[in-house]
C-alpha cells in the first residue's frame, strides 16, 4: 500500500486594506511567494476586508499597487480571478453565514448571551482565583427556558465556537512541535451579535474552501493557531473544504528601534516611503529576505530568481530579526550599481518627472542626456530619488536654476568667484567641448598657472555649474550641460 500523493502546494497572502502597507506585510508576502514559486505551487492573493469601519477602497488600491511595484505575481485573486472566488471577503458573507449555521446545527458552535460586563467580571474572578482568564463556557449548555429569558430581555447572542477539552499539538514549520493546553484556549466568538463574521471564522473557512495547504504568517498570530486547527476539524466534519488542515509556519518578529516589535506607526515601516524615496523593489526585497532567512552564511546580495531557487522553509530562523535601515540602504545601493546605465535612466525618469524636471513625454534629447549621466551617478546614489538633486541641473530651465545658499556661502566667496572668472576665461575659447578638453583647460588655468589644489580649484566651479557641492563628475557635467549653458552659469555666479 502506497501513501496518497501530497496535494499541490497552495499558499495565500491575505492582507487587510487598512492604512499604509508596511515592511512586515511585504516580508510575509515575500516568504509565501518564494516558498510557493520554489515548489511550483499556487499563490493566492486574498483580501480580508470584513472590517467595514477600517477598510477603505484607497487602501485596497494601494495594496494592489504595492504588490505590483514589488514584482509579485499571483495565480488567483483580484484582477486575476480563479476557481475559488470571489477573493474579497466582503463579497463572501453568504458563505460565512451558511458555515456558521451548519456549525450551530452540528453542535460545534453555540449561541452565547453573556454581556461584556459579565465576561469581564468572571475574568477578574478567575484571575483572583489563580486561573487563566478566558471564556468559562457559561452558555455551553443553556436550557430552552434560559434562552427564552435572554431573548425576552432583549439580548442578542454571538456565535461562539466549542473548543475541544484536550491539548492541541502541531508541528510548526519554523518552530517545531508546539502544544496548547485546553485551559489556555477557551471557546471564542465566530460571529458578532449583529451577524457580522469575525476573522476567527472567515480566515479558516476561506483557507478550507480555497484548499490552502501551507500558511506562513507572523509570530503574532501563533496563539490563534490551536483555535483554527480545532475549527478545521469542525469544518471537515460538516463537509466544508477538503478535510485536511494546512501546515503552519510562524515567521519571526521584525524588531525596530529599542528592540521593540516594528509597528505600522514606525517611520521605517512604511512601504510607500521606500517607494517614494526610490528604493529598487529587488533591493528592498533582498533586504527583507534577510529578516529571518539567508541564502548562504557568507552572502547577502542575491536576486529574486536566486531566492526562489534556494528558498526552503527550514532555513527560516525563528529568532526575532532587527530591521537596520542603514543595511537596507547599502543593499539597495549595491543593486542600483549593478543596473545597466539604460535601466538606471529608465527608472530615474519618473522621479525627475514628479519633480517637474521632465515632462510627461521624455524627449529623445532628454533621454540621451539621462543615458549619458546614468553611469556617472549610479555609483553615487543610494536610492533613485537622489537623482533629482544630483542631475536636476541638467534639466532645469536656466531661469529657474538656483545655487544652494549654504554651498554658495562656503565656496563662492571672493576667492571662489576669482576661480569662476579664471575658469570662464579658460573655457570661452575652446572649440572642442568634451570632457578631455574641458579638464585640460581647467587644470592648466587653475592648477598649473594658479597653483591651486584640486579641491579649491574645482569646488567653486562645481557649485556654479550644478548648484551643489555634491554632483556627478565635474568635467563630464560641463560636457553634458553644453558650452553655452555652462558659460552662462559661470557668468551668472560672478554677477550674483
Amino acid at each position: 500500500m502506497t501513501d496518497a500523493p501530497a496535494p499541490p502546494v497552495r499558499v495565500r497572502f491575505c492582507p487587510s486594506p487598512t492604512g499604509n502597507p508596511h515592511v512586515g506585510l511585504a516580508r510575509t508576502a515575500l516568504f509565501n511567494w518564494a516558498f510557493v514559486r520554489h515548489l511550483g505551487g499556487t499563490f493566492v492573493f486574498r483580501i480580508e476586508d470584513t472590517d467595514a469601519s477600517r477598510d477603505s477602497l484607497e487602501s485596497y488600491d494601494t495594496l494592489l499597487d504595492v504588490m505590483r511595484w514589488l514584482g509579485f505575481d499571483w495565480d488567483e485573486g483580484p484582477e486575476v480571478g480563479g476557481p475559488f472566488g470571489p477573493y474579497r471577503q466582503s463579497e463572501r458573507y453568504d458563505v460565512y453565514a451558511d458555515v456558521a449555521r451548519r456549525l450551530l446545527e452540528a453542535g460545534r458552535a453555540y449561541h452565547c448571551y453573556c454581556s461584556q460586563l459579565e465576561l469581564e467580571e468572571r475574568n477578574d474572578q478567575a484571575r483572583a482565583a489563580g486561573r487563566p482568564p478566558g471564556y468559562d463556557g457559561h452558555c455551553r449548555q443553556l436550557t430552552a427556558e434560559q434562552v427564552a429569558d435572554y431573548e425576552v430581555g432583549g439580548r442578542r447572542p454571538v456565535v461562539r465556537f466549542r473548543m475541544p477539552d484536550s491539548t492541541i499539538t502541531f508541528d510548526d514549520l519554523v518552530r517545531g512541535v508546539i502544544s496548547f493546553g485546553s485551559e489556555h484556549v477557551p471557546d471564542y466568538v465566530l460571529v458578532r451579535a449583529n451577524g457580522h463574521p469575525l476573522y476567527t471564522l472567515v480566515n479558516p473557512v476561506d483557507d478550507a474552501l480555497m484548499e490552502i495547504t501551507h500558511v506562513l504568517r507572523g509570530e503574532d498570530l501563533l496563539s490563534s493557531t490551536p483555535r483554527q486547527l480545532a475549527l478545521y476539524d469542525a469544518l471537515a466534519e460538516i463537509g466544508v473544504g477538503s478535510g485536511q488542515a494546512p501546515r503552519f509556519g510562524h515567521l519571526p518578529y521584525v524588531m525596530g528601534q529599542g528592540n521593540k516589535k516594528l509597528s505600522k506607526r514606525d517611520p521605517e515601516s512604511n512601504l510607500l516611503a521606500y517607494r517614494d524615496r526610490g528604493f529598487l523593489p529587488e533591493g528592498l526585497l533582498n533586504y527583507l529576505a534577510l529578516l529571518g532567512w539567508s541564502i548562504a552564511e557568507d552572502r547577502d546580495i542575491f536576486s529574486m530568481e536566486e531566492m526562489v531557487a534556494a528558498f526552503t522553509i527550514d532555513r527560516v530562523n525563528p529568532n526575532p530579526a532587527r530591521f537596520d535601515l542603514k543595511k537596507c540602504e547599502a543593499i539597495n545601493a549595491t543593486h542600483l550599481r549593478a543596473l545597466p546605465a539604460a535601466e538606471v535612466a529608465t527608472r530615474v525618469a519618473p522621479y525627475l518627472q514628479k519633480a517637474g524636471l521632465l515632462g510627461d513625454e521624455v524627449s529623445s534629447d532628454e533621454l540621451a542626456t539621462l543615458n549619458a549621466v546614468a553611469p556617472l551617478i549610479s555609483e553615487r546614489m543610494t536610492t533613485l530619488g537622489e537623482a533629482v538633486e544630483m542631475v536636476g541641473f541638467l534639466f532645469v530651465v536656466d531661469d529657474d536654476f538656483a545655487v544652494d545658499p549654504d554651498d554658495a556661502a562656503k565656496l563662492l566667496d571672493s576667492a571662489g568667484l576669482d576661480v569662476i572668472r579664471v575658469s570662464y576665461d579658460a573655457l570661452t575659447p575652446l572649440e572642442t567641448w568634451d570632457t578631455v578638453t574641458i579638464e585640460a583647460a581647467l587644470r592648466t588655468a587653475l592648477i598649473g598657472e594658479r597653483g591651486l589644489k584640486p579641491r579649491n580649484a574645482f569646488g567653486p566651479v562645481r557649485v556654479a555649474i550644478t548648484g551643489r557641492r555634491i554632483s556627478p563628475p565635474l568635467f563630464e557635467s560641463l560636457e553634458l550641460l553644453g558650452k553655452e549653458r555652462s558659460l552662462a552659469r559661470l557668468a551668472a555666479a560672478v554677477a550674483a
